[in-house]
């Protein structure tokens, strides 16, 4: 069984494709002025990667695997890949000891960041449009949409209150959530296979992206 990249596909036509932000009228908008809120974070993400693809140096010849760092460095500043990662397998996760929660974690990015590969190279026409936000405590959901000639999609960025920090744990699109897209295909391996066999195809699938993790960034 493979990784299906569909969720995957839109969360980097959303978020990493570097779509420019529209500017809403601000009742649309909920915004605690005395600290940063979820809207401000996710629309920090996109100016962020914006900025990095729109970086002519990082353009030229020779600098697709410079360009590549710097975007996955936004993406692991401003998303809360263990509340993911938890999410992602669910009930099976609370059953493992530290150490084996923390391998997963880590072969859980490896996955998201293989997906990306290849996707985040093209600067996108469209605009995201935000529509507001709500919150529960320490989650949040920003509602907005995509917009563009060829797309007019709703989106919902879910974020956690972590370390005086709003973080992206799932981004939804046309109701597609990566979170409960990996939560399938894991559920199903497990079923199939067992936890540790699940281990064993998310290592063979991690083994292309390791640089990431032990090379310094240039």
């Amino acid at each position: 069984m493979t990784f299906k990249p569909f969720a995957q596909v839109l969360f980097v036509a959303g978020m990493v494709a570097g779509l420019a932000i529209a500017s809403p009228s601000p009742a649309a908008l909920t915004v605690n002025k005395t600290e940063s809120s979820p809207t401000d974070a996710v629309k920090g993400a996109i100016i962020d990667l914006v900025q990095v693809l729109d970086d002519e140096t990082l353009k030229q010849p020779g600098q697709a695997a410079r360009r590549r760092h710097k975007i996955e460095a936004v993406i692991k500043d401003r998303m809360d890949y263990e509340e993911m990662a938890r999410r992602a397998l669910g009930a099976p996760f609370s059953t493992l000891s530290p150490r084996d929660q923390k391998e997963f974690v880590g072969l859980f990015v490896q996955l998201l960041r293989d997906a990306f590969a290849g996707r985040m190279a093209e600067r996108s026409d469209g605009q995201v449009v935000f529509l507001g936000e709500f919150r529960d405590d320490a989650f949040a959901e920003v509602k907005a949409r995509m917009q563009g000639r060829k797309i007019d999609t709703p989106v919902e960025f879910r974020l956690v209150h972590y370390a005086q920090e709003w973080r992206v744990y799932d981004v939804v699109i046309d109701g597609a959530s990566i979170v409960s897209n990996y939560r399938s295909q894991f559920t199903s391996i497990i079923r199939d296979v067992s936890y540790v066999g699940l281990v064993k195809k998310m290592k063979q699938k991690a083994v292309a992206v390791k640089f990431f993790e032990n090379s310094p960034v240039p």
